[in-house]
């Protein structure tokens, strides 16, 4: 039977509950024990896709088109396993559920209520994945911390279901911050009390303790906890600060987790294969060669809005020995200044994704830039439609072309909406959501860095390029390297006189793994490691199953 494990955060928010909740799955899959990883989220939006870059980060794109939260990228960065829209769940999924069905007369005229009928849909959705992805061990991390009243919910489901699936396979876990007072010189264990007893005030005893702190706990203060908190010293779990996220499964493997959570589950303790993994750490932590990035975009005050994009980078550097350092530029900034005023000595510049005009003079700036000097682009999704304006205004003589998302009456609509998407209001209606082929032009640097004809990569946007301006693209020197199988959306152009310029119209970012990085962000990478290091070749990634 599936084991259920639940994840839960007291004291602050953003505590790492995520990585917690992936470092356990990465464990757990070391292990050779399927592992799927699902989020309860308590805003009452339906998804994030509404939601502003700078309140939530980003949206995570699933393979079936689901808008998610952050967090599931890191539950398949870590695991290397796909999720879907049944891994995210938010407060306003449930309710309108819940309240659909009470449309429809599904509860025969009774009064809907929290209990039972919203903690029923919540441990339908838990239970849901249990069922149709058949894993050894589901793992549920609930967003917010123990005491927020929009997360109680979730918590009474949670408490009912250790009931109905039995004691034996559901485990609490409790992640709590042990925080070190400088000025008596102590690390103190009573807000990680106080939050074990607002977890027990509702029913819900907590197995396992992972302590997040930025020094060694010492065996002191865990007798003091495992005492206090009614959890056996074994089980109180010291997850340290560490210098990458990557390190944590590690931490946390040497601290005993996954064994204290396979016994508890009265699951059967197998040698863990986390070789691949530790090597990959290893050489993230002895890298060769220096190399600058700049990320162009207009959501930069925010780092955690390109949360996916900072990672495939970091996963390219690891596969390269390159010694990754950000740079970050406001693409608004680039619209009143010369580029070089903030992009000179960069080894490669990247324009990522986004929606709305704000800013997007300044990303053509940079995307100019970039080609004039021949310093290695990546353009993703929005950055390569600013590629294209970019082309069409400076190569091409088009002075007004646009995106009709900018401008609506712009002369020169190089991108535009199908002709089918024209009257769709809905916001999200016209959106190409989830994943979606491209067939490869052999003889391109697409080919060469895929080595494919076939790809698979997941889309989230609205526009498309402008067939119509295709021809005039290809006289002057662009190629149109990746397009739909039918040929009639354009996904890759690129630029062959330039050591390394090419743009997307997915998202390449997320598909990359830490020991697997995405194709085009390893080239981007090689290229601009070679621009300033002259490098011949790089070693081949780590591989981890």
């Amino acid at each position: 039977m599936t084991k259920f494990i639940f994840v839960t955060g007291g004291v602050v928010s953003s505590i790492g509950k995520g990585i917690v909740a992936a470092s356990l799955g990465r464990l757990l899959k070391s292990r050779d024990y399927s592992v799927s990883i699902l989020k309860l989220d308590p805003y009452i939006n339906v998804d994030p896709g509404t939601m502003s870059p700078f309140q939530h980060g980003e949206v995570f794109v699933t393979q079936d088109g689901a808008e998610t939260d952050l967090d599931l990228g890191h539950y398949e960065r870590f695991t290397d396993t796909s999720m879907s829209r049944l891994n995210s769940v938010t407060t306003g999924l449930i309710y309108q559920s819940v309240i659909n069905k009470e449309r429809r007369g599904d509860y025969n005229g009774g009064t809907v209520q929290v209990i039972p009928h919203i903690t029923n849909e919540i441990k339908d959705r838990i239970l849901r994945v249990a069922k149709e992805t058949n894993p050894s061990a589901v793992i549920t991390e609930i967003g917010g911390t123990v005491g927020d009243i929009e997360s109680l919910p979730f918590l009474e489901a949670i408490r009912q279901l250790r009931k109905e699936v039995g004691r034996q396979n559901v485990l609490y876990l409790h992640v709590t911050l042990l925080p070190w007072i400088a000025s008596a010189g102590e690390m103190k264990t009573k807000p990680t009390q106080h939050s074990v007893k607002e977890l027990r005030s509702i029913g819900i005893q907590p197995d396992i303790l992972v302590c997040r702190s930025d020094r060694p706990i010492p065996v002191g203060l865990k007798q003091k906890l495992s005492e206090f908190c009614d959890v056996p010293v074994e089980c109180v779990i010291n997850c340290q600060d560490a210098s990458s996220i990557y390190e944590v499964p590690l931490i946390l493997e040497r601290e005993g987790l996954a064994e204290q959570t396979l016994d508890l589950l009265q699951m059967e303790q197998r040698q863990p294969n986390l070789t691949q993994w530790e090597t990959m750490v290893e050489r993230m932590y002895s890298p060769k060669y220096s190399v600058e990035i700049a990320i162009v975009g207009k959501y930069v005050r925010l780092s955690d809005a390109y949360l996916s994009v900072v990672e495939s980078l970091r996963h390219a550097a690891i596969a390269t020995h390159g010694d990754l350092r950000l740079r970050w530029v406001n693409s608004e900034v680039l619209e009143n200044e010369p580029p070089e005023n903030y992009l000179a000595g960069v080894d490669g510049i990247i324009v990522p994704g986004g929606f709305g005009s704000r800013g997007i003079d300044g990303k053509i700036a940079a995307i100019k830039y970039a080609r004039d000097r021949q310093i290695p682009f990546l353009g993703l999704c929005l950055g390569m439609q600013c590629s294209v304006i970019e082309w069409a205004r400076n190569v091409e003589g088009l002075i007004d072309a646009n995106s009709a998302e900018f401008d609506p009456y712009t002369k020169d609509p190089v991108i535009n909406l199908l002709p089918e998407q024209q009257d769709v209001v809905d916001l999200g209606g016209t959106m190409r959501l989830g994943l979606y082929p491209c067939r490869v032009q052999p003889g391109t640097l697409a080919f060469e860095l895929y080595q494919e004809e076939v790809i698979y990569e997941r889309h989230r946007h609205r526009y498309e390029f402008n067939n119509l301006y295709r021809t005039a693209l290809l006289d002057s020197g662009y190629v149109v390297s990746g397009t739909s199988p039918d040929g009639r959306l354009v996904e890759i152009v690129e630029y062959s006189q330039h050591p390394f310029f090419i743009a997307c119209q997915f998202h390449p970012e997320f598909q990359s793994r830490p020991s697997t990085p995405h194709p085009l962000f390893k080239g981007f990478m090689e290229a601009s490691i070679s621009r300033t290091h002259h490098t011949a070749t790089t070693p081949k990634p780590v591989q981890v199953s």
